[in-house]
């Protein structure tokens, strides 16, 4: 089921920039060394998260992204080489097992709905583990006029 709601990320991580084109190799990676320091974050965390510098254009090759965990409060105390920040967006948002589906089905209703995404703002992807392996993303698109 798709929604549009309004949403505050509070979240602490690592800062990873690449080619767009290498995102679903080298953000897992990413998400892997912040998690094997996940014990210096002296916070209550939530669920893992990952913030993605929205591709422009064909000639935009290299982007930003962020991976890390969401924290329930304001966080003052960053542990060295990590990075806090705050989102507060208007989303479309969906969940399911199949994250190129997700965005996909969401650009489509964000179409069909006359919504269009925020171009500066990041798009956000938390991930939820279930039984057996399997994991649930939550995938946020910015959107803008909402």
């Amino acid at each position: 089921m798709i929604a549009k709601l309004k949403k505050t990320f509070r979240f602490i991580g690592l800062k990873g920039e690449g080619a767009f084109s290498d995102f679903s190799t080298e953000v897992p990676k990413h998400a892997q060394e912040f998690l094997r320091r996940l014990h210096e974050v002296k916070a209550v965390t939530g669920p893992e998260i990952a913030l993605y510098e929205p591709k422009r254009d064909h000639a935009h090759v290299n982007g930003i992204y962020y991976v890390g965990v969401q924290v329930d409060e304001p966080f003052t105390n960053v542990p060295d080489g990590m990075i806090y920040m705050e989102l507060d967006e208007d989303y479309a948002t969906m969940k399911g097992t199949d994250i190129g589906n997700l965005h996909r089905d969401l650009n489509k209703w964000m179409d069909d709905q006359g919504y269009h995404r925020k171009s500066e703002a990041y798009i956000v992807e938390t991930y939820h583990p279930l039984e057996d392996g399997v994991e649930e993303v939550a995938v946020y698109l910015p959107i803008e006029g909402a």
